[in-house]
């Protein structure tokens, strides 16, 4: 079992200062060691993640979701914890889904657990519903299974696996990244239903920056195309 100390969670944060302070509270009421990862916010977030009892990790100027979660994990590794519980600042996982990673985790032979929203999709916009499904069935056709959610940054993972598989890129792209790394290393991945909620804020995703990007490294990495 699971115990409380042995999992941290990692907020990667960017001006979340509507968000945070609830969803730090609502996180601790599950698991007590929140981390978050302050990626050159310009409004009181890391202010307000530790008035509600977090702890902060700073970029002194935005480096990206990629950027932050390796900052996050790095320090979660220092700190002794065994796993990572990743969450988006926005507000749109539901810290009341975290038994749901924490029951799979269960199986010992797991090492990365990922949120599938796709069940009830209701507040992502029809075109990131549309995007998300498309590169999600391009992924599963690449790793050779279904990966219903290939987007969602809810995420519980081991860290000992974490750390021997490579993760290089910034953005938003480290979602696909991650899941494919995982795969490539011989890792055990689930899904496992949570819901979405509304963002507090406008997304910071740039359709036409960020889809280059995915697209870039689609293309560049090995297997790209399939």
């Amino acid at each position: 079992m699971i115990g409380p100390e042995d999992c941290i969670v990692v907020i990667p944060c960017l001006d979340e200062a509507a968000s945070i302070g609830a969803l730090v509270q609502g996180v601790r009421r599950h698991l007590p060691r929140v981390l978050v990862v302050d990626d050159g916010s310009s409004d009181a977030t890391a202010a307000l993640a530790r008035a509600a009892g977090a702890t902060v990790e700073a970029h002194p100027r935005n480096l990206g979701k990629g950027a932050a979660l390796r900052t996050g994990l790095t320090a979660a590794m220092r700190l002794g914890a065994d796993r990572a519980l990743l969450m988006d600042g926005d507000g749109q996982h539901a810290p009341d889904d975290i038994p749901h990673f924490l029951a799979a985790a269960e199986d010992d032979n797991i090492d990365l657990i990922v949120g599938n929203r796709m069940g009830n999709p209701v507040a992502l916009s029809p075109v990131r519903r549309w995007v998300n499904r498309w590169m999600s069935r391009r992924i599963s056709r690449r790793v050779g299974f279904p990966c219903p959610d290939s987007q969602c940054g809810f995420r519980l993972l081991r860290l000992a696996a974490w750390s021997v598989v490579s993760l290089r890129l910034d953005h938003y792209e480290v979602e696909s990244e991650m899941l494919i790394a995982f795969v490539a290393s011989g890792r055990q991945v689930r899904f496992v239903p949570v819901g979405c909620l509304p963002s507090c804020r406008p997304s910071h995703i740039r359709p036409l920056a960020d889809s280059w990007r995915w697209f870039r490294w689609w293309f560049g990495s090995p297997g790209g195309g399939s």
